[in-house]
């Protein structure tokens, strides 16, 4: 693993995700929301799957580079204009995505494989695509679920955690019982798991 070419990579997803006109304040300090995002992903990472291979560390720092340019109101705001706007939303993530890896220098391999954890393909048969995946719930759950459960009915809520814990394995639904969070969100996922 090229430690510095891994930290430019870093680096060109920030700058890209930096233009990310919505903000979001954290500790204090306001940040570009999508850049907030990348870093979260990265940290969750290294604390659930610390020797994680170099393109596993690149899919997740990448997973919503430039989310902000395909708005969700863009498509009808039903599950299936749902559906669409999350397809398009990966492939605008790997269009992204693919000319930062080559001017950073990777091979053709490491682009694919980021692209492919990008799309998300063979969840639950393919163990690096499950393990993104598990980082990204296991973010969710952190970060946005509890504000996410404010803006949404509680019946809403239960099926958005019961489709969340469908994706994730075992391990990441015991790793999320261990994070900190409020009695309403602790609620919504013991409702939603049974």
């Amino acid at each position: 693993m090229s430690a510095t070419q891994l930290k430019e990579a870093f680096a060109r997803f920030d700058a890209y995700n930096a233009t990310d006109p919505n903000q979001e304040i954290f500790e204090g300090k306001t940040y570009p929301k999508e850049v907030l995002y990348a870093e979260r992903m990265t940290k969750k990472l290294n604390d659930y799957e610390p020797n994680a291979p170099e393109y596993m560390q690149l899919a997740v720092r990448c997973q919503h580079i430039g989310r902000w340019e395909i708005a969700r109101n863009s498509y009808p705001m039903d599950r299936a204009g749902y559906l669409m706007w999350r397809s398009q939303l990966k492939l605008h993530h790997t269009k992204i995505a693919e000319p930062i890896l080559k001017v950073c220098g990777y091979n053709a391999e490491t682009i694919e494989k980021v692209k492919a954890l990008l799309l998300k393909k063979q969840l639950h048969q393919n163990p690096d695509t499950q393990l993104i995946e598990d980082v990204i719930c296991l973010v969710f759950v952190e970060f946005y679920l509890d504000d996410f459960a404010k803006q949404h009915s509680e019946e809403k809520m239960i099926d958005i955690v019961k489709k969340t814990l469908k994706k994730i394995s075992p391990r990441g639904i015991e790793e999320a019982l261990k994070i900190n969070m409020t009695e309403q969100v602790k609620e919504l996922i013991l409702k939603a798991a049974t």
